[in-house]
């Protein structure tokens, strides 16, 4: 399982509830796209995930962005992952970032806004926000792989792809999500 969060805002800990909390523990990958705030939320984050990748936001603190990288590229599931915080130029900025990284999905946060948004290049996802959503809906992403269906590949049905669902804390979930790279 893949989980990916951003905008967490905490200066104590990770702050993650119910199945967020769940998804983070459990994933064998965890992407956070950034806006920890404080070192004592990201080295939370760090007990809690088997494997956590991460960037840094406009809203870490300068020992948080000492510690991650701006951007960076992370495969997983069979599909390459191009994580930012966030990129002037909105949907074109993102998806140009995606395709400079042969990206299959791009993972950004900075709005609080969750959303998933196919473009012509690569899927745009931005899982919003767990402890601030400031008007929008609270978010992360769950993404699991499966091996049924064909997505573009060989035509034989049996082309890996990862499915999954936008969420809130409680588990409601927003929107279900199919990824194919």
């Amino acid at each position: 399982m893949i989980a990916i969060f951003s905008d967490t805002h905490s200066n104590s800990g990770h702050e993650l509830t119910g199945e967020a909390l769940h998804a983070a523990r459990e994933a064998d990958t965890v992407i956070h796209a950034g806006d920890f705030t404080s070192t004592a939320a990201l080295e939370s984050f760090q007990r809690e995930c088997d494997t956590l990748f991460a960037v840094h936001g406009n809203a870490d603190s300068a020992a948080v962005r000492d510690r991650l990288p701006t951007a960076r590229v992370v495969e997983a599931g069979g599909v390459r992952f191009a994580v930012t915080h966030r990129r002037d130029g909105g949907e074109m900025g993102l998806a140009m970032f995606g395709r400079s990284r042969d990206a299959d999905v791009v993972v950004s946060g900075h709005t609080h806004r969750p959303t998933v948004i196919e473009t012509e290049d690569c899927l745009l996802m931005n899982p919003g926000s767990h402890a601030q959503p400031r008007g929008n809906r609270t978010g992360f992403i769950v993404l699991e792989e499966t091996d049924n269906g064909d997505d573009g590949g060989d035509g034989d049905g049996d082309d890996p792809k990862l499915t999954g669902e936008l969420r809130q804390p409680d588990g409601t979930v927003l929107e279900s999500i199919v990824v194919s790279p």
